[in-house]
């Protein structure tokens, strides 16, 4: 069994309350215990919320990651934390997808990431954003995202 390195966490096992922005949340990540072994890691964020940058209005999301680790997994709490951080920023469907997936990314350097977030309508039209860093690799078992095209998510 491989023990992962949690030492230099500053928001694992501590009580830490919301980032005020995605700007200033810290994302953190630990080594993976499996370096040189070809898996997908997946996070599901159902609730994710952000504000619509024109009305402040609260936009939803079901947002689903998927990464093939090369040496680095983002700690989940941290994770959590980031994708809160949204709760009060306006920000477009497109750049709050495409921030998040390139804010990984650059903590990460994974061998692959995809992400795939469908918004609830707005304006009766639901927007769906999609990104991923190229092919997905050779050999890897990747399911599908399991969310369905719009009919009334929920």
């Amino acid at each position: 069994m491989t023990m992962t390195d949690v030492s230099g966490l500053t928001q694992l096992g501590e009580k830490v309350g919301l980032p005020d922005s995605p700007e200033t949340a810290v994302l953190e990540r630990v080594p993976s215990g499996h370096a040189g072994t070809d898996f997908v890691v997946r996070f599901t964020a159902p609730e994710f919320t952000s504000l619509c940058p024109m009305t402040g209005q609260p936009d939803f999301a079901h947002i689903v990651i998927d990464y093939i680790p090369d040496g680095w997994l983002v700690e989940s709490k941290s994770l959590k934390l980031f994708l809160h951080s949204f709760r009060n920023h306006g920000a477009f469907h497109e750049d709050c997808t495409i921030d998040i997936a390139k804010r990984l990314v650059d903590l990460l350097a994974p061998k692959w990431l995809r992400i795939g977030a469908y918004w609830y309508p707005r304006g009766g039209i639901p927007i769906d954003v999609f990104w991923q860093t190229g092919a997905v690799p050779a050999g890897v078992w990747l399911p599908e995202q399991g969310v369905a095209p719009y009919r009334g998510r929920g």
